[in-house]
Formats: structure tokens, C-alpha cells, sequence
């Protein structure tokens, strides 16, 4: 085996001298040759780059998710893994409560977390947006100002729950702010103005729809000093019939309507002597939300709690309802629902929790959610007259000469008007936020106003939620409430028929 080897080999090297091409070398079986491979700089090179590519765009996201925790979290957002927040008010540890479901009543373990404020993003002018408020129905959201932050969302309510608002404020009746003839002193005076039969008045207090009218219904609807229909004497009459009625405790259609039509009859002969020295009267009332109103309003209150994605403690403990009818030629001038913060003013509603004395009292009030009742034939609209400048002042709300304050005279110069339609809703923020997730300065873009109605009648209601700019003040407010609420609520089941100073609070 070795000579013939040898030849091989040999053979192959006179292959190789003459220029013939020559064929690889034979490897013996018993000894393996390496191959010799030579590496491509390039590749290793692209390899490389795509590896930092991977890396810089890893560190860079890392980065952008930190940034966006930073700034999304508001104060005391971030709780600890046994529950307990860590950020609290100074006094007893407490902070504010998270969101829990509208549906649930207040109670004060509730009040154990604590919040933020949440905005709706308002994208761009023109943007839609889908939110789902009610089951199987999904609602628009439209951008109509950045500046203020401003939506439209139409069919909001429907046709007939504007319909039984509008009723309940008629049954409750409208306080008249009355401009009066020269000479004679502007007088106030909340005679009802009611177009209601007196069928509609005994379903509107059913609320149990049982046809039977007991205690609790009757004085629901008495719960504040500008409740007009049920005055003492009124109320003195129907809890009288109340009581002799022929099932006692309840008052059947037949019994309502004898009692009903006597307290009608007095408040008509007082509103006929004030009639003739009207000359310019705009109209208003309040409606409570609470438990024992209509549902129809409690369930309005838990939509603007979904729209607005607040806390249901803020909504809850905000003001009531307030319902106001625009006749002809009736109007309000610009203005801002919420007032700048200051050292010396104090917020209406915390100003018990504020532990401190304020010569002013002034108005906070987060948001404004308006519900338009009715449509209107012809003016009537709501007008921002500085919607989206460039910039605010003072002087930009003054144009040659004209106040664009004076919505009846210069209405139509308003940057921005919006025309009513029955059911359409409109959601401004009064403030902005103060970057850490709690209400900020006022927001002076926020000014509007109603233009003077020219044809129909314009029913509109108003629901504010109220937040203090002092967040521990807030704070001690909700848990004064909620330390209160349960008492309270057991008193209201505890009413005597006859203690009318009980009955006629403004809650």
C-alpha cells in the first residue's frame, strides 16, 4: 500500500509542473486535515452594528416608560403592597378615596386611598372620540376648543329623560330674579310656574310608581328653601290629607288632586299681583340627586360619573342640579363658573373642613358638564368668546370699543358659539391641571356666556363637580361627610309630619 501511495503522490507532482489541474490532494482516511476558513470582516462588522441598534432602542424605551410613570402619576397615586398609600394628609393619615361604582352609597371606609384627577385628551380640534356610557349604546365625544378643553357630546340624554327634568324643575318650582319698573326695588320671588297637569305632578312624586303617594315621596321633594311648591302651608295641607286619607299614610290620585288643587289656587292669586311689574326675569332652581330623588337623576349623576372617569365621592358631593329656563330675549353675560385661588378666599363647600377664617368665599368648581333640554327656534347659544386665541388678557376681551363680555349686545364676535340641541352635552374644564394630577390655576379661556334667546324657550341644566385646590383641605372634607353620612341618612327616615324647620334645608 505504501508504493502505490508513493506513486500517487508522484504523479501529482508531475501534474502540477506540466500546468495540469491538479485535483485535491488524497487524505488518507487516518488523518483528518483542517479546514482552513477565512472570517469576512464585513459580516462580523454589520453583526455588530445590528447588536447597538437593538441595544440603544432597548434603552430608549426603558427610558420613555420611565418618563411616562413620572408624569402620570398625580399626589399619593402610588400605594404600597398592603394597601396603605403612600402619600396622606397630615392629619390622622387619611387621604382620598379611590374610584368605586356610582352605584354604591358613600360609606367611610371609602375612604381610605386615595385619587387623582383624571382628563379627558383633547387631541386635536375636531377629533372623535367613542366612550360607552350606558349599555349597548356607544356615545361621541368631540373636541371643539383646546383652550378651554372643550367637548361636545351629543345625545347625551335622551328626549325624554330632558323631558322629566324639566318637570321635576316645574314641580319644584323656578325662583324669578325680577328686574322690576324704575323706581320700584328688584324683588325676588319663587312662585311656581308650573304647566304641569295635576296627573303628571302625582307620577312625578310616585317614585315608586305604585300609585300610592306615602311620606317619604311627598317630602323628597322639600329638601331645600327655594322648593317652592311645598312651602309650610303647602306641605301642612298634604301631610294633613296624608293622614286622613282613607288608607292612612298614602294618597290615592283622587285624594292628591283635592289637596293639590287648594295649595295651587293661593300661589296662583300671589304670582298675578307680581305679573305686571315684570320686565326682565331670568329663571333657576336646584335638584337633589341623592337617594330618594328620581331615578332619573340619579342615574344622570352616575353618566357624568363615567364620562368625567372621577371618583364617585367628588360627584356625589358636589352641588345639586341646577335647571335654568331662558324665555325671550333672556341671556347671561361671559363669565367663569370656578374663581382663581388666593390665600385670603376659601371654597364654599370645604369651608367647614378649612379650620381657618376667609373673608371671601368663592366657588370651586373642577368642571362643568351642561345639558341642553330643548332645542332652541332661534338664538340661545352658548358663546366662549375666547375660545382657542393665541393668547389671553383682559384687553383681548375688549375689541374696538366693544365688551365681548356683553353677550346680548356682541354675541356674534364670540370666537365660538355652540347652538342647543335637545339631548347634546357639552363638558369644559374650569381649571388645568397642576401637573401632578390635581387641579391647577384657573383656566381664563374658560369665560362663556348665553346669547339672548330670539324665538322658543331654552331649558338648560348645569352640574358642577367641586374640588378644592388644597388637596388635604379636600381631604378632610370628604371624611368629615362621610363620618356624618350615616347619621344623617337615618334622620331623613326619621322625619316628623309637622317639623317644617327640619323639612326646608338646603342640602
Amino acid at each position: 500500500m505504501d508504493a502505490k501511495m508513493g506513486e500517487a503522490q508522484e504523479s501529482f507532482r508531475e501534474d502540477e509542473c506540466c500546468g495540469i489541474p491538479s485535483l485535491p490532494p488524497f487524505n488518507s482516511p487516518y488523518r483528518p486535515t483542517r479546514l482552513q476558513i477565512q472570517r469576512s470582516n464585513v459580516c462580523s462588522r454589520a453583526y455588530f452594528v445590528v447588536i447597538m441598534v437593538f441595544f440603544h432602542v432597548y434603552i430608549l424605551n426603558v427610558i420613555a416608560l420611565l418618563l411616562y410613570v413620572h408624569y402620570n402619576n398625580g399626589p399619593g397615586e402610588l400605594v404600597s403592597a398592603n394597601g396603605a398609600s403612600s402619600a396622606s394628609v397630615s392629619d390622622g393619615g387619611g387621604s382620598l378615596p379611590q374610584p368605586d361604582p356610582p352605584s354604591r352609597d358613600v360609606h367611610v371606609e371609602e375612604y381610605t386611598h386615595s385619587f387623582s384627577l383624571p382628563r379627558i385628551e383633547g387631541i386635536r380640534v375636531g377629533h372623535v372620540q367613542q366612550v360607552s356610557l350606558i349599555p349597548e349604546r356607544t356615545h361621541e365625544i368631540r373636541t371643539l376648543s383646546l383652550k378651554p378643553l372643550l367637548f361636545e357630546i351629543p345625545g347625551f340624554l335622551s328626549e325624554e329623560e330632558c323631558r322629566v327634568v324639566v318637570q321635576l324643575a316645574q314641580l319644584k318650582g323656578l325662583m324669578e330674579s325680577q328686574m322690576l319698573a324704575p323706581g320700584q326695588e328688584q324683588q325676588e320671588s319663587n312662585q311656581p310656574l308650573l304647566s304641569l297637569s295635576t296627573e303628571e305632578v302625582f307620577s312625578l312624586l310616585d317614585l315608586n310608581q305604585d300609585r300610592l303617594l306615602q311620606k317619604q315621596e311627598i317630602v323628597s321633594h322639600s329638601r331645600s328653601r327655594d322648593g317652592t311648591w311645598l312651602s309650610p302651608e303647602n306641605l301642612r295641607q298634604i301631610l294633613g290629607g296624608l293622614e286622613a286619607g282613607l288608607t292612612a299614610g298614602t294618597l290615592t290620585l283622587e285624594e292628591f288632586k283635592r289637596v293639590y288643587d287648594a295649595t295651587q289656587r293661593a300661589g296662583q292669586q300671589h304670582s298675578g299681583r307680581l305679573q305686571g311689574q315684570v320686565k326682565q326675569r331670568s329663571k333657576h332652581t336646584w335638584l337633589y340627586q341623592g337617594p330618594g330623588s328620581h331615578h332619573v337623576l340619579q342615574t344622570l349623576r352616575k353618566r357624568v360619573t363615567s364620562l368625567t372617569r372621577l371618583p364617585s365621592a367628588l360627584v356625589e358631593l358636589s352641588e345639586p342640579l341646577q335647571v335654568i329656563r331662558y324665555e325671550h330675549r333672556d341671556f347671561s353675560n361671559a363669565h367663569h363658573d370656578s374663581s382663581p385661588a388666593h390665600a385670603e378666599t376659601a371654597c364654599t363647600h370645604t369651608r367647614l373642613a378649612g379650620n381657618t377664617s376667609a373673608f371671601t368665599e368663592v366657588n370651586c368648581r373642577y368642571l362643568t358638564v351642561l345639558f341642553y333640554l330643548s332645542s332652541v327656534e332661534e338664538g340661545g347659544e352658548t358663546t366662549f368668546p375666547v375660545a382657542d386665541n393665541r393668547t389671553y388678557d383682559e384687553e383681548a376681551l375688549v375689541q374696538d370699543g366693544v365688551d365681548l363680555t356683553d353677550t346680548q349686545e356682541t354675541c356674534g364676535r364670540g370666537n365660538l358659539r355652540v347652538k342647543p340641541k335637545v339631548g347634546t352635552a357639552l363638558l369644559w374644564y374650569n381649571h388645568l391641571s397642576d401637573g401632578r394630577g390635581w387641579m391647577g390655576e384657573l383656566d381664563e379661556y374658560s369665560i362663556h356666556g348665553d346669547c339672548p334667546v330670539s324665538h322658543g324657550v331654552k331649558w338648560v341644566t348645569k352640574s358642577w363637580v367641586n374640588v378644592d385646590p388644597d388637596y388635604q383641605k379636600q381631604a378632610r372634607y370628604q371624611r368629615l361627610v362621610a363620618q356624618r353620612h350615616e347619621s344623617i341618612f337615618g334622620m331623613e327616615e326619621h322625619y316628623q309630619p309637622l317639623a317644617h324647620s327640619d323639612l326646608h334645608q338646603d342640602l
